[in-house]
C-alpha cells in the first residue's frame, strides 16, 4: 500500500474567455449540463420506435426523471432516405408510426426528444447527412417537435468546421424550435475555441469505449478511447466551459457491464466534477439498483447542475493519485481525489494545496456523511481505481 503526504506551496489556474463567433438564438437552454439517455453506446444502429418508447418508460418510472435525465436521444439509424422532394424519412419497419409520434409519446411523460443527423454526405453508419439540406433537415426537426439535436462529422471531405456547424445552428434558428445543439465533431478542430454561441455542447474527444484505459477485461483493445483516457484530454479546457456552453467528454458509460461498481462510480464521479452533459448509454430497462444508485445520486448531481457552471480542474497528478477541484455556489467546493492505480492508496492531504485561508466543514459525498472539517490534514484510503469526492462547506 502506498502511502503520500501532499504539500505544495501554491496552485494558480488562469481563466480565458472563448472566443464568440455567432449569436445562439436559442439561449438559455442549457444554462445547465442537459441530462440525458442516447441510444449509441449500447444498441448502436440496432434501434427502433420501441426500444425509444420503452426506454422512455425507464427513464420516468425508475427515478431518473426525477433526478433530471430528460433528453432521450435516438442516434444514427432511424433514417431510410430522402423522399422525392428531399425529406429525411424514418425507416418504415423500425420507426413505422414516425418520428412526430414518437416525439408526442416522449413529450407525454413529460420527457424530451433528441435526434442525429451529420454533417457530411452520409452519417457515420451509411444514412442519409444532412450536408447541402440544412435548412430543410432543420425545418422537418422542428416539425417533428424534436428538443435536441446531435450533429455528427463523417463523410465530411474538405468541409470547414466552423461553417458546417455555424450552417446548421443558423438553419435551427430559422426554423424557429428551440433544439439543444450538439457539436460532435469529436475536438478534431478544436471546437472549444469556436463551439460558444454555435452550440450548446461539444465533443471534446473520439468515441467512449466501456472501459478504464482503452483495454476490455479480456486484455484486447477496446474500440474507442477509455474514459480515463478520454479525462486526461479534458485538461486545460476548463476555461472554455459554462452555462449554455458545455464541453462533451462523449456519453456515459455506467452499467454497460464491462467495468466494476467502484470503475462506473468513478467515472461517474469525474463527469459530474467536469460539469459534463450526463448522457446515460446503458440499456434504462434492465440496469441494477447498483446503475440506478450511481446515475441517481442526488449530492453527485447537485455537483454536475451546478449553476455557477464551473468545470473542475486537475491540482495535484502524483501518478496513481490525481486531485481535481471544483468551484460551487455559496463558496463550497469539491474536492475528488482519484485513484487510477490497481492498490488502494493511503492518503495524508495538506489542505495547503489548494490555499485554503478559513475552515471548511467536510461532506464525503458518497459515504453520505460529514466528516470533520480542514483545520487538519485529511487522511483516508482511496480504493484501487475509485474516488473519494469531498464537498468543502465553508
Amino acid at each position: 500500500m502506498n502511502t503520500i503526504r501532499i504539500c505544495l506551496l501554491s496552485i494558480v489556474c488562469g481563466m480565458l474567455a472563448a472566443t464568440n463567433l455567432t449569436a445562439q438564438a436559442f439561449k438559455g437552454l442549457a444554462l445547465t449540463p442537459p441530462m440525458g439517455w442516447n441510444s449509441w453506446n449500447t444498441f448502436r444502429m440496432d434501434i427502433n420506435e420501441q426500444l425509444i418508447r420503452e426506454t422512455a418508460d425507464a427513464m420516468a418510472s425508475s427515478g431518473m426523471k426525477d433526478a433530471g435525465y430528460t433528453y432521450v436521444v435516438i442516434d444514427d439509424g432511424w433514417a431510410s432516405g430522402r423522399d422525392e422532394e428531399g425529406y429525411l424519412v424514418p425507416d418504415p419497419e423500425r420507426f413505422p408510426s414516425g418520428i412526430k409520434a414518437l416525439a408526442d409519446y416522449v413529450h407525454s411523460l413529460g420527457l424530451k426528444l433528441g435526434i442525429y443527423a451529420c454533417a457530411g454526405t452520409q452519417t457515420c453508419g451509411g444514412k442519409p447527412g444532412s450536408r447541402g439540406y440544412e435548412y430543410q433537415d432543420a425545418r422537418t426537426f422542428a416539425r417533428w417537435e424534436v428538443d435536441f439535436v446531435k450533429y455528427d462529422w463523417c463523410h465530411t471531405g474538405t468541409q470547414s468546421a466552423v461553417d458546417s456547424y455555424r450552417t446548421m445552428s443558423d438553419a435551427i434558428r430559422k426554423a424557429g424550435r428551440p433544439m439543444v445543439f450538439s457539436i460532435c465533431e469529436w475536438g478534431k478542430n478544436e471546437p472549444w475555441k469556436w463551439g460558444e454561441g454555435i452550440g450548446h455542447m461539444w465533443r471534446t474527444t473520439g468515441d467512449i469505449a466501456d472501459s478504464w484505459d482503452g483495454t476490455l477485461s479480456d486484455g484486447s483493445q477496446a474500440n474507442g478511447l477509455g474514459w480515463t483516457q478520454i479525462l486526461d484530454m479534458q485538461v486545460g479546457l476548463d476555461k472554455y466551459a459554462g452555462p449554455d456552453h458545455w464541453n462533451d467528454p462523449d456519453m456515459l458509460i455506467v452499467g454497460m457491464g464491462n467495468l466494476n461498481p467502484n470503475e462506473y462510480r468513478a467515472h461517474f464521479t469525474m463527469w459530474c466534477m467536469l460539469a459534463a452533459p450526463l448522457m446515460a448509454g446503458n440499456d434504462l430497462r434492465k440496469m441494477d439498483r447498483t446503475t440506478l444508485g450511481i446515475l441517481t445520486h442526488k449530492e453527485l448531481l447537485e455537483i454536475n447542475q451546478d449553476h455557477m457552471g464551473i468545470q473542475a480542474f486537475k491540482v495535484v497528478d502524483e501518478g496513481d493519485l490525481e486531485v481535481w477541484i471544483k468551484d460551487l455556489k455559496g463558496e463550497d467546493l469539491a474536492v475528488c481525489f482519484l485513484n487510477r492505480g490497481d492498490e488502494d492508496y493511503s492518503l495524508t492531504f495538506d489542505w495547503e494545496v489548494i490555499g485554503l485561508r478559513v475552515v471548511y466543514r467536510i461532506r464525503d459525498v458518497w459515504a453520505r456523511k460529514n466528516t470533520g472539517n480542514t483545520r487538519s490534514f485529511f487522511e483516508a484510503t482511496v480504493p484501487a481505481r475509485d474516488v473519494i469526492l469531498l464537498r468543502l462547506k465553508k
